[in-house]
């Protein structure tokens, strides 16, 4: 590690492998996060506008799509500009911010995937008691836990990291995570409320996992009794069932790699593997939900069509 009593700017090494090819990446790069952006934007812009999907379950997916774009807004123009630059660097609190916003992100989307399984669990387990435990102050609550619980973790983790006296100033990634500026900390740094926390959050964001295994154990010992509950199933919870069963993995993958993967696969690789959970879940989950829900597929023809969604319907 370099000797560093007080590091102001951190050197992301990670893009150092794209040297050759940094035209070709920026080109494709930008033209995905403009897709990202516009698919989200658009599924959001359908929910805010049509009175008919302002409904407790596209309210839960129109929040969604904003913490997808808060995600990516969080990564890809920093990952643009640092193309475009010579030598990419990030200042110490760019750096923190930046490592909130991914940690954040990551976790808002569990915490939303788990409100949104509830969601469904009222609706197809307790179809007569739906409206009146999913009133607007429940759903107002929902969707505040599933913000302000990461936002308050992570701050507090931010805060803790922020402390922590470095040695080293090189983070061989494409961004900013707060593991790896923790991995940075002296020997001598005292980093254990930053253990206890890191604990506490994998303790708090595995019961959510567990909560979901419960909530869809239900949804299908009661869907399998009925045509009209296999039909409510696979119009509404196929989606969700995607969109988590894909976030999963694709954080779990990340999460492996970062704490126990070899160094020695090719750089381009490891950044892969880094930005997946960027990559995947943001441009996939607008799609998956835009054609698989009846109400919002409509409305989409209806907008391409300019009224006449007849034979679509």
């Amino acid at each position: 590690m370099d000797n560093v009593s007080v590091v102001r700017v951190f050197t992301l090494s990670g893009i150092n492998e794209t040297t050759n090819y940094k035209l070709a990446i920026f080109s494709i790069t930008l033209l995905y996060y403009c897709m990202i952006l516009f698919f989200n934007i658009s599924i959001i812009a359908i929910i805010i506008l049509d009175e008919n999907l302002h409904e407790p379950m596209y309210i839960l997916l129109c929040s969604f799509c904003v913490n997808g774009l808060y995600g990516t807004t969080g990564f890809y123009p920093k990952f643009l500009l640092d193309l475009l630059s010579p030598a990419p660097e990030i200042s110490y609190s760019g750096c923190l911010l930046q490592a909130f916003v991914m940690y954040s992100f990551a976790c808002c989307e569990l915490s939303h995937l788990a409100v949104m399984a509830y969601d469904r669990y009222l609706a197809i387990c307790r179809p007569l008691h739906y409206h009146s435990l999913m009133s607007k102050r429940r759903l107002s609550q929902l969707v505040c836990f599933s913000w302000l619980t990461p936002f308050c973790i992570f701050s507090i983790s931010v805060i803790l990291t922020s402390r922590l006296r470095l040695c080293g100033s090189k983070i061989p990634k494409v961004f900013c995570v707060n593991w790896i500026i923790y991995k940075l900390a002296c020997s001598e740094a005292d980093t254990f409320s930053n253990n206890i926390l890191s604990y506490a959050t994998i303790i708090i964001y595995v019961s959510h996992g567990f909560f979901v295994v419960w909530t869809y154990m239900h949804l299908i010992t009661n869907s399998v009794k009925s045509k009209d509950g296999r039909v409510k199933f696979m119009q509404t919870c196929v989606p969700h069932l995607i969109s988590l069963t894909t976030f999963l993995v694709v954080i779990v993958f990340d999460l492996m790699y970062m704490r126990f993967g070899s160094t020695d696969l090719p750089q381009g690789l490891q950044n892969f593997i880094a930005i997946e959970f960027l990559l995947i879940p943001p441009l996939l989950n607008p799609l998956i939900y835009g054609f698989k829900l009846t109400k919002i597929r409509n409305r989409i023809l209806l907008l391409i069509h300019g009224g006449r969604i007849g034979p679509f319907i």
